[in-house]
């Protein structure tokens, strides 16, 4: 949500919102994509007032070298198909959101889907300092609380936590740990309530785990 308010502030307008998310409810294994708190993408768009665009995601990790080339059944292979989709519907886009922060593997395969399609990848995010970075995101008003858990410090208690009030617990973590502050690698997952582009008036689910 940040790096799409990082877009519009250089200029960018959002035309539409495309989303991957699990054949069955619940979270998968993916080395690509946040499946966890996908069921509340619909709310985002509504909110948003954007058309959105979403396709269950198929494929698998075949190719888990860092450089990626095209691999039919690969998991990157369902991005191209959604993303072909939102050009098809959307003939003007000209870029893509990305909103990985340290990830090589993502940010390399996204920008292989951009490259074949013609659109420019977006990262203003990309190798970000995670402490500056979100202090950032709490200052300009991204209301995120915390879904899913998975590094050490971070236990049930926690979920439900706005960043706000994460803030410290996760940079003491970070020192202590080693835990990313921003989330990276899986460490905490959050869903986004109200930000400088969009307002939710509810979180139907919280995940734990």
């Amino acid at each position: 949500m940040y790096n799409m308010m990082c877009a519009v502030k250089e200029g960018w307008k959002i035309v539409s919102l495309a989303n991957l998310h699990p054949v069955e409810e619940g979270e998968m294994d993916s080395f690509m994509y946040q499946t966890v708190g996908s069921e509340g993408i619909e709310m985002i768009a509504q909110s948003m007032d954007l058309p959105l665009y979403r396709q269950s995601i198929s494929g698998r990790s075949l190719t888990q070298s860092m450089e990626y080339e095209k691999t039919e059944g690969d998991e990157v292979e369902d991005l191209f198909n959604l993303l072909t989709r939102v050009k098809d519907a959307h003939p003007n886009v000209r870029g893509v959101s990305v909103g990985a922060i340290l990830s090589s593997y993502q940010k390399l395969r996204v920008e292989n889907v951009c490259s074949r399609l013609g659109l420019i990848p977006m990262a203003y995010l990309w190798e970000r300092d995670q402490e500056e970075l979100l202090h950032e995101m709490i200052e300009n008003g991204v209301n995120a609380i915390l879904i899913k858990v998975a590094a050490l410090g971070l236990n049930e208690k926690h979920l439900g936590k706005t960043l706000g009030q994460m803030e410290d617990i996760l940079l003491k973590l970070r020192d202590k740990f080693g835990v990313h502050p921003c989330g990276e690698g899986g460490d905490h997952n959050a869903s986004t309530r109200s930000s400088g582009t969009c307002r939710i008036s509810q979180i139907n689910s919280i995940k734990t785990g």
